[in-house]
């Protein structure tokens, strides 16, 4: 860290070592005023659950993306904006997509995915999921190392939900390059960061696809979205429709290969572990849950307060946008015994944050823990002694990884391993 209160949202030591900010901030309180954004960190685990199962609805998911940056578009007025964030929730960065969505309308085009990936769906994608994890590894098992992000994470989650969604296998390359930087990307593209719908760069190949399934099903999940309907029976507008394929594909393949990096580096660092889990296979699933717990690739998510409410016994005044620190409340020891090991055998193992909690926790956590668990599977099923590269991230006892510079997410830039070949 480089001072004493670090600034959490630009400060590259809290991207390299986001678990002593958070360790930091949660010894002043589950909920403390965080002084450059001037925002309230969320990092209690039972405060945390206060904000994401709220049912009273005081608090919106508006400001869900990009936090407190670039701020509210209006001056918060009186003790209730409800109606003020109405006027103006149009203005807002990524208000047209589902994650920014509240109430009734977050509700119906929830449904609208979640009746779509079902169990029987996942399940008949779990071979196609192993033959492509084999397929990949194919490709670098002979050289005896991998450079894990663009390889493996990444390629199986781009292939997974491109396949699940029957996106065309050459244009994958050329949409996730039109999704852009991160949303919380310190560095990136502003068009990525605000605007109501940063993803209209992907509108008209996605047009293009729903419509095509309009004339000619094909059994994808494009197919059925684009002829889903309402509980009412009524059919969503076509917009409505493409905003969700797109943010599907976005959301689909970015988190889960971020995942999917973690544990390979956890793996990697770890022999004893490796190698219990090569004789134990069916705790793979378990492994996979302590490092949504220990180090998940979402880090914090927002809330903003649409009238004075309090969260663990501290005020919170209308028009305050909370950062809700999932890592945090992971890793909090009044919750979690001993936090800091890495253990798979704890008994509240999957009592983690790192899905998210309440009405917005991720649609796609069945389709992400899959990934992950069959991506790790196959990759301890045929290489031995994983280890990290002295060459790339130096020795053991000086190691260094570089991450992305993203104040929302926990992603790592580059991972390079070694093995042999099983």
């Amino acid at each position: 860290m480089t001072s004493p209160t670090p600034d959490f949202f630009s400060d590259p030591g809290v991207i390299a070592d986001s678990r002593s900010y958070f360790e930091l901030m949660r010894a002043r309180g589950p909920v403390t005023p965080e002084a450059f954004q001037n925002t309230l960190m969320v990092t209690g685990f039972d405060a945390a659950l206060e904000v994401l199962n709220d049912k009273t609805g005081v608090f919106s998911n508006a400001c869900s993306v990009v936090g407190p940056i670039p701020g509210l578009p209006f001056a918060p007025e009186g003790s209730d904006i409800r109606d003020q964030l109405e006027r103006h929730r149009g203005e807002l960065p990524w208000a047209d997509h589902l994650v920014c969505m509240d109430g009734k309308r977050h509700q119906e085009h929830r449904m609208l995915l979640g009746g779509l990936l079902t169990y029987k769906r996942l399940k008949q994608n779990e071979d196609y999921l192993r033959g492509l994890a084999d397929r990949l590894i194919d490709g670098f098992i002979g050289k005896a190392r991998c450079e894990v992000m663009p390889e493996y994470a990444h390629a199986t989650t781009t292939y997974a939900i491109s396949d699940l969604m029957g996106i065309p296998e050459d244009d994958r390359a050329e949409l996730l390059e039109l999704i852009g930087a991160p949303p919380s990307q310190i560095d990136g593209d502003a068009v990525h960061k605000i605007g109501p719908d940063p993803l209209i760069s992907m509108k008209p190949r996605f047009d293009e696809y729903l419509r095509d399934r309009l004339e000619r099903p094909r059994g994808d999940l494009m197919s059925d979205l684009v002829h889903a309907t309402f509980k009412d029976g009524l059919r969503p507008e076509f917009d409505a429709v493409s905003a969700l394929a797109r943010f599907l594909f976005g959301a689909g393949q970015d988190t889960t290969s971020r995942l999917i990096a973690m544990a390979v580096l956890i793996l990697a660092e770890d022999p004893v572990l490796q190698q219990r889990l090569r004789d134990e296979p069916r705790r793979i699933s378990d492994f996979v849950e302590e490092v949504l717990r220990y180090d998940a690739p979402v880090k914090v998510a927002y809330r903003l307060a649409l009238a004075d409410t309090e969260v663990a016994g501290v005020a919170v005044t209308a028009g305050t946008i909370l950062t809700v620190c999932y890592n945090a409340a992971s890793n909090d020891s009044a919750h979690f015994e001993h936090p800091e090991r890495f253990d798979i055998d704890r008994p509240n193992l999957r009592d983690h944050m790192g899905f998210g909690r309440g009405f917005h926790g991720c649609l796609g956590a069945p389709l992400g823990r899959m990934e992950a668990r069959i991506a790790i599977e196959r990759l301890l099923a045929r290489a031995n002694n994983i280890r990290i590269s002295d060459e790339h991230h130096g020795p053991a006892e000086n190691r260094h990884y570089r991450f992305e510079p993203t104040y929302t997410f926990r992603s790592l830039a580059e991972l390079h391993i070694e093995f042999e070949p099983a």
